[in-house]
């Protein structure tokens, strides 16, 4: 882990891996949307409905894992002090609830017609929302901070602490009377391969992203080092 921790090094991967992993997750998304929007049949039970699945599935996900890899980082941060601990778990807070929104919008124009409402206060949704607004305040706890690019002790504790609504989340369904699926529900081969596409190409975007965040921390981390030199001399 620590092979990474010099500034230097780290840019020197995460610029190729930033651009080549976008340019991968937009090509299997545009496949992934095309084969959920035009090649696979609607479903006997939800008809057209079905079809938002292909972006709501990964931005749940992605919500859920931009939060583990805060969660992580935090922890680097507070056990190893890892230079680069803070800075990657700044980077993943702005798109892990960019990401939860879209989660909870999706989920919301996919229950309208095949629940008949918009929202349902059920264990799944509420804590999705729980998540959004543990982002939020994740997000205002680093901007109050001093560090610019890395994030204070007290807003890596938080981003520790708040780790624990992930199994509440991915246990919802079964603690609680839910209007969502078990976990583990199967979609049927004709309509769920786009999925794979479209999980794998969101990740990967989602990825290229926090590299790019990481790196513009890193160099405005710099910007800021060698104007205090200049101000001192």
């Amino acid at each position: 882990m620590h092979a990474f921790a010099n500034p230097t090094r780290f840019l020197k991967l995460a610029k190729p891996l930033t651009f080549w992993s976008g340019a991968l997750g937009v090509v299997l998304i545009a496949i992934g949307v095309y084969g959920g929007l035009l090649l696979t049949p609607p479903d006997y039970l939800q008809g057209e409905s079905v079809r938002i699945i292909y972006i709501h599935v990964p931005t749940a996900w992605l919500g859920m894992a931009g939060w583990s890899g805060i969660a992580v980082a935090s922890l680097a941060q507070l056990v190893w002090r890892h230079p680069l601990a803070g800075v990657a778990a700044r980077a993943v807070a702005v798109p892990g609830a960019v990401f939860t929104a879209i989660c909870l919008v999706t989920g919301s124009l996919w229950g309208r017609p095949t629940w008949g409402t918009y929202w349902q206060w059920d264990g799944r949704m509420t804590s999705m929302l729980v998540m959004l607004f543990m982002y939020f305040g994740y997000i205002a706890l680093a901007n109050a901070g001093e560090e610019r690019g890395s994030v204070s002790r007290v807003t890596a504790i938080f981003g520790l602490v708040g780790a624990i609504n992930l199994p509440i989340i991915h246990f919802s369904v079964v603690w609680w009377n839910t209007l969502h699926q078990a976990n583990g529900s199967k979609i049927a081969a004709s309509i769920g391969w786009p999925l794979g596409f479209t999980l794998g190409g969101f990740t990967l975007l989602f990825a290229a992203i926090v590299l790019m965040r990481m790196r513009t921390f890193i160099a405005l981390n710099k910007v800021e080092a060698r104007l205090m030199r200049l101000a001192r001399g």
